[in-house]
């Protein structure tokens, strides 16, 4: 089983969750072009990572050789501070620590602890094009804004299947940050 990012549902309004998300490490990398682009590309530098492009920071590692990580979901992906970029991440296992997490060997990827946040989220299956995406990101912004609440960041999308998987079983989600 793939360990998925944790969270906790804090109350249900029209069209979304409000959910808590914990403190997390994740490992990232900023890349240009298209949303479909920019997906595959990401993926490839982080799967790198996830293989042993790294170096160890455990103390039963071999000096500084590399380590294999557990591949986790969801994977996100989210607007950067310019059209066509993009910020790519995911979540690592909870099992790892700012301590024992790899070193990127790629200066490209970074790693990150991203602290606890309130979010609204909605679910979908579907394909992972940016139509799909950002017509639900629209209506989630809307169903926030509706509920009484403020975002408080980029919306983020997110996949948690592998490309084979049939993709009217795909599951996907549009998480949007919230104010407290």
């Amino acid at each position: 089983m793939t360990e998925q990012q944790p969270y906790r549902v804090v109350a249900r309004h029209p069209g979304f969750e409000l959910r808590r998300y914990p403190p997390h490490l994740v490992v990232e990398v900023r890349v240009e072009g298209t949303f479909e682009q920019a997906a595959r590309d990401a993926f490839r530098q982080l799967g790198a990572y996830l293989r042993g492009a790294n170096r160890s920071r455990r103390a039963t590692a071999r000096e500084t050789g590399p380590e294999t990580v557990a591949m986790t979901v969801p994977f996100v992906q989210e607007e950067g501070d310019r059209p066509g970029h993009w910020l790519v991440w995911l979540v690592m296992p909870a099992d790892l620590t700012p301590d024992t997490l790899p070193e990127p060997a790629d200066p490209r990827v970074h790693t990150r602890v991203v602290p606890e946040q309130l979010a609204a989220a909605t679910r979908f299956a579907g394909r992972w094009t940016a139509r799909a995406f950002d017509r639900r990101a629209t209506a989630l912004g809307r169903a926030v804004t509706a509920a009484g609440l403020s975002p408080t960041g980029a919306v983020r999308y997110a996949r948690f299947d592998p490309p084979w998987k049939p993709w009217f079983l795909r599951h996907n989600e549009v998480v949007l940050p919230v104010v407290e």
